[in-house]
This record gives C-alpha cells, structure tokens and sequence, in this order.
C-alpha cells in the first residue's frame, strides 16, 4: 500500500539527521486551487494511522486516505542541471497515487495566486 523509494529513505534520514528531528513522517493529501495533491510533513501518530517503517524512516498515512488513493510511492528525484527534475532542477520529493486524484477548481482567475 506504500511504497518508499531507497532514495527517498536516503533523503528523509538525511533531512532528519541534518535538523536533529525525530518525528514520524506523515503523508498527506492537500486540496488547492489547482487540485488535490499528495505532500509530506512532520507529525505524530495518530489512531487512525497505518504506520510503516522504511529504512530506519516511520512513515504515517491515515487508514481512510488509501480508498482515494489506493497504493502510494514516496520518491526523490535528484537535482537536475538541466531542469528536467523538480521544479527548476531542484529535485525533490515526488508522491504519487495509483488512483488518479482529482482535479477540482481553476487557476484561471488568478485568484490563488497560480
């Protein structure tokens, strides 16, 4: 139901280690002008929670975002010099769904600030 990456695991140890945090990462579906998209951030466990230990990295999703999503991958894309990877070539993490998520709402009034 989730799967993360080796590379992944190597960047979220590193990010973890460089900023001294000892936290589960959750992962998180966000709702914007622009869509739904799937993120990552820093919480705690909660009941509801599916906990995966990947690499020495706890991992949370809650139990109900898997009907909408179905399996999760958690990568990291390197930098790219060319700006083929990330937003600008800056890498980064990429979570992606088996189901496609919706694409609710429009940036087309410039009122999001898309």
């Amino acid at each position: 139901m989730l799967q993360v990456t080796e590379s992944a695991v190597e960047n979220l140890k590193e990010y973890l280690k460089k900023n001294n945090i000892n936290s589960p990462i959750r992962v998180v579906m966000q709702s914007s002008c622009s869509g739904t998209n799937l993120g990552l951030l820093l919480d705690d466990k909660k009941d509801s929670d599916k906990v995966f230990e990947e690499g020495g990295v706890t991992v949370l999703v809650d139990d109900a975002i898997f009907a909408t999503t179905g399996s999760i991958i958690v990568d990291y894309n390197k930098p790219s010099s060319c700006g083929c990877s990330g937003e600008n070539g800056n890498g980064g993490f990429s979570i992606s769904s088996e189901k496609k998520l919706s694409r609710v709402g429009s940036c087309s009034t410039g009122s999001c600030g898309c």
